[in-house]
């Protein structure tokens, strides 16, 4: 099962057909797996990445630490239904560490994150604080590297 869903994390338009190939399995298991899978949530949701530099529609990606004082009875679910509700935001995270939620969001311009931040995020019963952080440019997400892809570097020390 696994290696159908590491198969599928790194191309989602891979067939069951090619599946069963790799896998040695029959094509109709696959895709009874897939579907079970898909009934499951285990297969959320089937996407491309885009570099959108590339694409040329521009933006900016934000990270957005935010600390919340969690809620008696709820913990920190209140506070993240409330918060992933919300378009703009594309990932929500709880985290361990310095801060207590995680949000990804893209936007137009940093003046929108910022409008965002203010309207949205701290004025939420509980936030007691933000940092957002710009995603200034892109390696590489999910795997997949982002730019000109120069010969591999051998990887070691450096001497």
């Amino acid at each position: 099962m696994n290696e159908i869903l590491k198969l599928l994390e790194t191309d989602c338009r891979v067939t069951p057909r090619e599946i069963a190939e790799i896998t040695g399995r029959d094509e109709q298991s696959v895709s009874a797996d897939i579907a079970r899978l898909e009934h499951e949530r285990a297969i959320v949701k089937y996407s491309a990445l885009i570099d959108w530099d590339k694409a040329g529609a521009g933006g900016v990606t934000a990270l957005i630490e935010v600390k919340i004082s969690p809620q008696r009875g709820d913990g920190y679910e209140r506070i993240a239904e409330r918060i992933y509700q919300y378009d703009e935001v594309d990932s929500l995270y709880l985290m361990s560490g310095a801060f207590d939620l995680a949000v990804l969001m893209s936007a137009p311009s940093m003046r929108h994150v910022s409008e965002f931040v203010f309207a949205h995020l701290a004025a939420i019963d509980g936030v007691t604080s933000t940092a957002t952080h710009f995603i200034m440019k892109k390696y590489k997400e999910k795997g997949c590297i982002f730019g000109e892809r120069p010969e591999q570097e051998e990887r070691g020390l450096f001497v």
